[in-house]
């Protein structure tokens, strides 16, 4: 039986996936959670839903902007961000140049954690430019390097992260 792009099926080690491509003898499917795991078309797995194959199938950009917005509403897996040790039960002050007015204090964990969803939601905007069918690629590149602009003036904020790879990159030179 052939799967047509966006069939679910249900696989022994894998658990739940989507059919998200097709290559020769193997199927791409993602599974939640794991992630786009080749897989042969010969493998005996279990359909939960076989959409048929036609040619009024969605882009992959459009395939894989959905999936993502499913598995992010259904898994509720958000990636967990570590903050630096050394800033853990810290407090963040600030000071007004007015004496005469009161510092405000912040717990570092509570504006490291709006950081993280700021980065998050920048992340989301640039897939949301990828996935739309209504910009031309200039203007996808343009926005791209927008973003990675605002990523750039984040890089002051690095300081808090426990792991590089979690971190602010801009524009390199």
């Amino acid at each position: 039986m052939y799967l047509g792009l966006g069939s679910r099926i249900v696989h022994s080690e894998y658990g739940e996936g989507i059919v998200a491509g097709t290559k020769a003898d193997y199927y791409r499917i993602s599974f939640f959670g794991k992630g786009i795991i080749e897989i042969p078309q010969s493998y005996n797995y279990e359909v939960l839903e076989n959409v048929e194959d036609s040619s009024s199938q969605i882009k992959i950009d459009d395939l894989e902007y959905k999936l993502e917005t499913i598995l992010r509403k259904w898994a509720d897996v958000n990636e967990v961000v570590a903050i630096g040790d050394k800033w853990n039960g810290g407090i963040m002050s600030l000071q007004p140049k007015d004496a005469s007015l009161k510092p405000k204090e912040i717990p570092i964990e509570t504006f490291f954690h709006k950081i993280v969803m700021l980065r998050d939601r920048l992340r989301v905007l640039e897939q949301k430019i990828n996935a739309n069918s209504k910009l031309q690629d200039d203007e996808k590149v343009e926005m791209q390097q927008y973003i990675t602009r605002i990523y750039g003036s984040l890089t002051t904020f690095n300081v808090l992260f426990k792991y590089a790879t979690d971190q602010f990159v801009g524009e390199k030179s």
